[in-house]
């Protein structure tokens, strides 16, 4: 046992440890130093095995170094953008500036299993428009030189032209690593939503597949995004664009959709039947006498007595018991004159289910069109600044069939912001509090006053949510949370520790690089920013200022995690944390002074409280 303190692991959660960590409890016969031997792994489950034997499956030139990107860890963190943020003390709404593959890896540990909603717009992949630097997955180098945070000089742009001979290949190594990472993200019973049009529909399906389990696959939904045909198509017009629907697992459970006016005003009460408003259905199946012997049979007009006979294509949908009951029961129609050569059934409001289940044909009406997305921009602007936006009318739709009312949704290709937007639309309708999580790569764009994409995902949110803001209800004491806490991409505010240190040249470096650890022009927030989310809180979490022993610390989720990022600590705020029982200390390495006594006795004070009530603190240095 060390009587130092561990340091704390500031790098991004790798997602496959513990999948790996479960696999080597069930099966510790099939790791071969180390790694896992896939053909053993597959005797264990009791799949025979032949060398060279064809497999189905998805595969593409680059899909085994997508793992290895998976795999790195990212040692980036999120930087508060105060200037761009709405009521950053009170809302739980956050968008991020960054790209989306080093977020996704930045999220894992405070965001695992917390997201119920993914929804997501990528690239289409028509050829057209930007996907990715050349060699972008390689991390935060090419983000940072990209975005124009460091020198540009040898990173090249380019579009994803089709007559590139991996044309597709480069689309799915860009979008299977950011699956993988987002699948880690979603709650048991949460779901991912994609739209896409037919120039990957295939591809992405295949990869959803693979990644969710086919098992997961919920509907592939026909969206009518067009309502008019261009006369100068060449072709055949394109009205539609699809979107997949995935589960996490069999625990999601999808709501039914609210009934329109018109749905709602077909159920009538002619008659002034006691169990009020109803609706009438054939009687009538769609089998044959040949194929239902049993449901061939005569019943009796109630006012003639005639006897009537169903058609020999098409018989009765009940047998026999089954129709007096339904005739004793009074839930037979005849007309309004019992003009009615055959019966219809009546199905009461108050019995059937307080919704309508969701199909997979949407039309505009339903869901909006991309002439709605781009109205309710331009709305919102004065003037087109952002191509092709999604309505909000369509994730609407989405969010009421997989969300409740409180429920967190993650949109990291979010635009322009229609997802941000239609949260807070949603709630202002039912009075809800979802919230929001968007990522959105600065994306330079041109023909608007704005220097990138990111900066319209802000100030639409920004609009969007005065806009809401003016229109909400009186809710009493609730207000909706239309603001957000804006966050940039950045390099660690911390030295990389093994690779810095192993590069200096002397031990006298070494040993300054070991105690100065922050790096510069890091500041207090934007620290205490890096270490909750790598500590595995959300970037919301509550956080207060205790003042122990003199200094300033901070209570991370009501205590549950203590930050102590004081340049000159002390045995008694050590001794006045500990009593305060955290999961966590946290304490810059510099605090110290470079006094390995003082960390001697940080450590012991923290496992004499473990000892003596039976907690379990952790002290990690930074």
């Amino acid at each position: 046992m060390t009587n130092l303190p561990e340091r704390f692991d500031l790098a991004s959660q790798d997602p496959l440890a513990d999948r790996v960590a479960e696999l080597r409890t069930l099966f510790p016969d099939v790791f071969r130093e180390g790694k896992i031997d896939i053909d053993t792994l597959r005797r264990e489950l009791g799949d025979s095995v032949e060398v060279g034997q064809e497999r189905f499956g998805l595969t593409w030139p680059g899909k085994a170094e997508c793992m290895r990107v998976i795999q790195e860890p990212s040692i980036g963190t999120l930087v508060p953008m105060h200037d761009e943020s709405v009521n950053a003390d009170t809302t739980q709404n956050v968008i991020v500036e960054g790209e989306n593959l080093e977020v996704l890896k930045l999220l894992q540990k405070a965001y695992y299993g917390k997201v119920k909603l993914i929804y997501i717009d990528p690239p289409y992949n028509t050829g057209k428009e930007f996907i990715y630097p050349d060699n972008f997955r390689e991390g935060l180098g090419d983000y940072l030189r990209y975005s124009g945070q460091v020198d540009a000089e040898g990173l090249r742009l380019s579009a994803n032209a089709e007559t590139d001979g991996r044309y597709h290949s480069k689309w799915l190594s860009m979008m299977y690593p950011r699956l993988f990472l987002a699948r880690n993200l979603l709650s048991d019973d949460g779901v991912i939503a994609i739209t896409i049009g037919d120039e990957e529909i295939y591809n992405l399906r295949a990869i959803l597949n693979e990644i969710f389990g086919e098992e997961n696959f919920l509907a592939s939904i026909v969206w009518q995004k067009k309502y008019t045909i261009s006369n100068d198509d060449p072709g055949i017009a394109s009205m539609h664009d699809y979107v997949l629907l995935f589960q996490k697992s069999t625990a999601f459970r999808r709501n039914l959709l609210p009934r329109t006016e018109d749905q709602q005003a077909a159920y009538t009460n002619p008659d002034n039947d006691s169990r009020g408003p109803w609706i009438s259905n054939p009687i009538i199946s769609n089998k044959s006498k040949s194929e239902r012997p049993t449901l061939w049979y005569a019943i009796h007009h109630p006012e003639t007595g005639e006897e009537i006979w169903p058609d020999e294509d098409g018989v009765w949908r009940f047998s026999p018991t089954e129709y007096a009951r339904l005739e004793n029961e009074g839930r037979l129609y005849w007309g309004a004159k019992s003009t009615y050569k055959k019966p219809r059934l009546k199905r009461f409001l108050s019995e059937v289910q307080d919704g309508v289940v969701p199909r997979t044909w949407w039309t505009y009406e339903e869901a909006g069109s991309n002439d709605d997305g781009q109205r309710e921009l331009t709305k919102l602007f004065g003037s087109k600044v952002f191509s092709a936006p999604k309505p909000t009318r369509l994730i609407r739709r989405i969010m009421d069939i997989c969300c409740r009312s409180d429920d967190l949704v993650l949109d990291f290709f979010a635009g322009s912001g229609s997802t941000g937007h239609a949260v807070l639309a949603q709630n202002l309708a039912d009075g809800g509090h979802r919230r929001y999580l968007m990522v959105q790569l600065p994306e330079p764009i041109e023909g608007t006053t704005f220097q990138s994409i990111a900066d319209i995902t802000r100030e639409r949110l920004r609009r969007a949510g005065e806009q809401v803001g003016s229109d909400q209800p009186v809710l009493g004491a609730t207000q909706l949370d239309v603001g957000f806490r804006a966050y940039r991409l950045m390099p660690s505010n911390f030295r990389v520790w093994n690779s810095e240190v192993r590069g200096a040249k002397s031990v006298a470096q070494q040993l300054e690089m070991a105690v100065q650890h922050v790096a510069t022009g890091s500041t207090e927030h934007s620290m205490l920013v890096e270490l909750l989310l790598k500590a595995g809180y959300p970037l919301t979490s509550p956080v207060e200022v205790l003042n122990l022993a003199g200094i300033d610390v901070h209570s991370v989720a009501e205590g549950a995690l203590l930050i102590c990022l004081a340049e000159s600590l002390s045995i008694d705020v050590f001794e006045m944390m500990v009593e305060l029982v955290p999961a966590m200390i946290l304490a810059l390495d510099s605090g110290f002074g470079g006094s390995d006594e003082l960390k001697v006795n940080a450590l012991q004070t923290v496992r004499a409280r473990n000892q003596r009530t039976g907690s379990d603190i952790v002290l990690r240095v930074v």
